[in-house]
């Protein structure tokens, strides 16, 4: 099959390395240095050179402020059997574009990204599939996915703005609390380490996807049930309730090794 990834950037370099040895890749990136690294594919800085490769499958790993753009700009040089794709983690407005053009279309999100997670080794990653769009677009990236040991969920374009607005937004949020008070340590202990290490990967995203997340419509209630639960945990700490305490520790250890044990099934 004939693809074009839309953008060099990590995760468009992650794909094109991924599929460059089973397919024939092209790339279109405007900024030709961040092509310096991508091989085994075709290079295009032009969208008439899009145009001559005439590609069965367009996988947009444009950042999100720019999937939209991306795709409008790219469009006009697709031949109509070509079926569009993306891998945004923030689906906003897709689903209306994607009808907009009459085109066949597959939507997909990665759960995992470089700053954390080892492209190597993606058993314990997940990836979201949008049920709505071409069945045959799905199937690929079933297949893909499913090669790489990816745990494989699908999702409407509804429940994976849902989704994501729990496993996101909360990760986010805290984090962004956490970096909001914390202050210099001479000597900081093994916990506050590691949080900081997640601190500088999450803020070491593209401030546009941080806004999106935040910004998604089902985000305010996952926001505020955290302010719910530090106003317990203050009401508990204020009065030195040591019961309370006790059952609150007890609430959350159990909150944990659930999810823990979801993710081992």
């Amino acid at each position: 099959m004939k693809i074009l990834v839309l953008g060099a950037g990590k995760m468009g370099s992650f794909f094109i390395d991924l599929l460059s040895f089973d397919h024939e890749v092209g790339v279109y990136e405007k900024d030709a240095k961040r092509m310096r690294f991508t091989y085994n594919c075709q290079r295009f800085t032009e969208l008439e050179e899009v145009k001559t490769f005439k590609p069965e499958l367009v996988i947009n790993a444009a950042t999100v402020k720019y999937t939209i753009p991306a795709f409008n700009e790219v469009l006009p040089y697709l031949g109509e059997e070509c079926i569009l794709s993306d891998i945004a983690s923030v689906k906003t407005g897709l689903k209306e574009f994607y009808e907009s053009t009459g085109r066949r279309y597959v939507s997909t999100h990665p759960m995992f990204g470089p700053t954390f997670a080892n492209l190597n080794q993606l058993s314990e990653e997940n990836a979201i599939i949008i049920t709505e769009g071409d069945c045959m677009g799905q199937c690929f990236f079933k297949d893909l996915y499913s090669k790489l040991g990816l745990n494989i969920y699908e999702y409407s374009f509804e429940e994976h703005d849902k989704t994501v607005a729990y496993s996101l937004s909360i990760p986010f949020v805290s984090t962004f609390v956490f970096s909001a008070v914390m202050k210099h340590q001479d000597a900081p202990g093994t916990t506050f380490k590691r949080h900081l290490r997640i601190a500088k990967g999450v803020l070491n995203e593209d401030d546009y996807l941080l806004q999106e997340v935040l910004f998604n419509p089902y985000t305010h209630d996952q926001v505020d049930q955290i302010r719910k639960e530090l106003k317990e945990l203050l009401a508990i700490i204020d009065t030195k309730d040591a019961d309370g305490m006790k059952q609150y520790l007890t609430k959350i250890r159990t909150n944990v090794k659930r999810d823990i044990e979801s993710l081992k099934s």
